[in-house]
């Protein structure tokens, strides 16, 4: 397998965390995107958007971070990201969905231009309307996490793993989880998997 990734993509990042999760080898390409590799006819006849991660499995492609973490459990069940009842099946994927829909997008729309562009260059506007959305999403994850460690059936998931490359960033972010999330936040960023792929930047 080949996983086109780049180090400082927080979605490749849930991919490369469920890689080492799982002990499964790949041959990791990085793709040169300050160079706009990503751009380029090869690059694009595999992944016609120009994101990564991208997954090679022989003649199989995949792009988008969580597919490929399905396939990966699917392929690879041992050691299990999935608990086996079919109802908590139900809510890892419920959560996949809802970490995706209410949590990632308006995290990069803070971490990018905090991360990689001057100060000048921010929309100040935009980063505060996303910050605002992200302090309501942190009461309802609060309530969700009530009297458990884990987000379903008490253990390590999927739907824990697909939040940690947003919630490494909360200080960037200046937002102050509460209670429970930050004791889980904490769990989570302490995974060997979770420290292994830690951004530079």
């Amino acid at each position: 397998m080949k996983l086109y990734t780049h180090p400082l993509s927080t979605f490749a990042r849930r991919v490369h965390m469920a890689l080492l999760e799982k002990d499964i080898p790949v041959e990791s390409i990085v793709v040169d995107m300050a160079a706009r590799k990503h751009k380029e006819p090869d690059y694009l006849a595999l992944n016609p958007y120009g994101r990564v991660p991208t997954l090679v499995d022989g003649e199989f492609v995949l792009y988008e971070s969580t597919p490929i973490l399905n396939y990966l459990e699917a392929k690879y069940p041992e050691p299990a990201l999935v608990p086996d009842d079919a109802q908590a099946r139900a809510l890892v994927d419920m959560h996949m969905k809802l970490c995706d829909l209410q949590f990632t997008r308006q995290t990069a729309t803070i971490i990018f231009p905090k991360r990689f562009l001057p100060k000048e260059r921010w929309d100040e506007k935009v980063i505060a309307q996303a910050k605002r959305e992200i302090e309501k999403q942190v009461p309802i994850l609060e309530q969700m996490l009530k009297g458990r460690e884990y987000l379903v059936a008490d253990q390590f998931t999927l739907a824990d793993l697909c939040y940690v490359p947003f919630v490494e960033f909360f200080g960037l972010m200046e937002i102050t989880p509460t209670p429970g999330v930050a004791a889980w936040t904490e769990r989570l960023l302490n995974r060997p998997s979770a420290r292994q792929t830690k951004p530079t930047l």
